[in-house]
């Protein structure tokens, strides 16, 4: 057996080395910090009412016109775009922190709905899609009886 003469900043060197890897890895020109800039995903709330199910898309910054909800069979599909304007030529900027692009969200819609009375509205950002249920998927309400 060999004897090697213990070196403690060799081993700080390959945990300064993993560091900077992630660091260049999170912020830098790589394929993650390009599909983080390129892709994005607006917040949604879904909730339930004894007859709908509610659906709310944060949208800021996208025009109505640049919005596209489907059904199909039992899917929601919410498709559009939040595109960049471009004013300032000659900015150079040191960060941006808004998402800008395409977006695509799907819902599995649970039970059943009644697809031709499906309501949407779109005010100040927020998309609101109202979601009638089909009559077998609204809850009933059984009495029991003790004897």
């Amino acid at each position: 057996m060999e004897i090697v003469p213990w070196r403690p900043l060799r081993e700080l060197r390959s945990v300064r080395k993993e560091v900077e890897r992630l660091w260049n890895e999170l912020f830098d020109e790589t394929p993650f910090a390009k599909r983080c800039a390129e892709e994005w995903t607006p917040s949604m709330d879904i909730s339930e009412t004894e007859k709908d199910f509610i659906i709310e898309a944060e949208l800021p910054g996208v025009e109505l016109k640049d919005i596209n909800v489907t059904i199909s069979a039992d899917r929601l599909t919410l498709k559009g775009e939040k595109k960049r304007e471009e004013e300032g030529k000659g900015e150079l900027y040191y960060r941006t922190e808004r998402y800008y692009g395409a977006f695509q969200r799907v819902v599995q819609l649970p039970t059943q709905v009644q697809d031709d009375k499906i309501e949407a509205t779109f005010d100040k950002g927020i998309l609101k899609i109202t979601v009638p249920k089909g009559e077998e998927a609204k809850k009933k309400r059984i009495k029991i009886q003790v004897h």
